[in-house]
């Protein structure tokens, strides 16, 4: 791959190059005890962008989506959303956790799944009204899940739950994505499914999609650019400028290899074994290898 290398602060590729800002993030750092997560982190996302947050087990990619959903306290540094600072509980962000499945013998409908994005939010016992359930509706065949809208949840597939987390988030018209692993166990084909349903969203609406994943193969062709996080540094650029061999080797601090692989992104080199393995961008079917980050 071609291209600049990025220094920690550069504004050039870490700022939204058209329009307004949807999410602005200013020199922020967050750490836990002696640990540094992230250290003046500038970002600026635009309305219809897809930026992907990627880096090793530990490194902070969690905590960065907590931080926006104002979950998590920074050390420093602000975080805005449409110029106003996140809040948590804000409904103009959308959230879709990691696939994680609804055991059998639930007897939650998948149209009570979805219910609960549009109207779970409120106080007292539940009477939906009428354009709730209109939206409801309308929810369901947005993410294609009109064959099994009245199917226990706990009887569907991965792939078909994750559908409906992301009609969940959706519920709001949020103007703003947040993606946490939402891949993570899915075959290929359902991988597929859930990414271009959060890729039409995007193109059609306009909302920003912020995109945590440990494989970046699987949406690499939607990504405008990559957030990488790494060892309490960060690179934010194109794909081309941040997958780069000589960009990781110094951003981890230690030579790091880049491959294109028929068309498959693969980093090799990275010291610790279970960070390498993450890094493999090969798909974990059954769950493992699953971040646990700060």
């Amino acid at each position: 791959m071609s291209g600049p290398f990025l220094t920690d602060r550069t504004t050039a590729s870490t700022s939204a190059p058209d329009g307004e800002a949807v999410l602005r993030v200013r020199d922020a750092s967050l750490g836990f005890g002696d640990r540094t997560l992230w250290r003046g982190l500038d970002l600026a996302v635009r309305p219809g962008e897809f930026v992907a947050v990627l880096g090793p087990n530990g490194s902070g990619k969690t905590s960065f989506l907590r931080a926006v959903l104002g979950q998590q306290r920074l050390d420093s540094g602000v975080i805005e959303l449409q110029d106003r600072p996140v809040r948590r509980g804000d409904r103009r962000i959308g959230y879709i956790p990691q696939q994680k499945l609804i055991g059998p013998g639930t007897p939650m409908r998948a149209r009570d799944l979805v219910g609960l994005g549009v109207d779970g939010h409120r106080f007292g016992i539940p009477v939906r009204r009428r354009a709730d359930r209109e939206r409801v509706e309308r929810l369901i065949d947005a993410v294609g899940a009109r064959r099994y809208a009245n199917d226990p949840v706990g009887s569907l597939s991965g792939g078909e739950q994750q559908r409906l987390r992301v009609a969940q988030a959706l519920a709001d018209d949020p103007v703003l994505l947040l993606c946490d692993e939402p891949l993570l166990s899915l075959d290929l084909q359902h991988q597929r499914g859930v990414s271009e349903l959060i890729d039409a969203r995007r193109r059609e609406h306009g909302n920003a999609v912020v995109f945590v994943t440990h494989d970046v193969n699987p949406v690499l062709d939607l990504v405008d650019r990559v957030l990488y996080l790494a060892g309490g540094r960060f690179r934010a650029g194109t794909p081309e400028e941040v997958l780069r061999s000589d960009v990781l080797t110094e951003l981890y601090g230690t030579p790091v290899e880049v491959f294109d692989v028929g068309g498959r992104i693969v980093v090799a080199g990275i010291p610790d074994a279970q960070t390498h393995h993450h890094h493999e961008h090969r798909h974990d079917h059954d769950g493992a290898g699953q971040e646990r980050d700060a």
